[in-house]
């Protein structure tokens, strides 16, 4: 995302960002046989937990 573009956004909104950004590098591991679905299940959730994402989906 281009600086001038994440400067405007609110914290909520890069924190949103931020979990989508994480969650798009999972689903890459997982894609490419890096981790295992039950890793990529694990990880989310916890990922999806502490950053209090939990209904968050795209």
């Amino acid at each position: 995302m281009e600086q001038y573009l994440w400067e405007k956004l609110s914290p909520e909104q890069k924190k949103r960002q931020l979990y989508l950004e994480q969650k798009k590098t999972l689903e890459t591991f997982l894609e490419h046989g890096a981790i295992s679905q039950a890793q990529f299940d694990k990880s989310l959730g916890d990922l999806t937990e502490k950053m209090g994402m939990n209904g968050t989906e795209e």
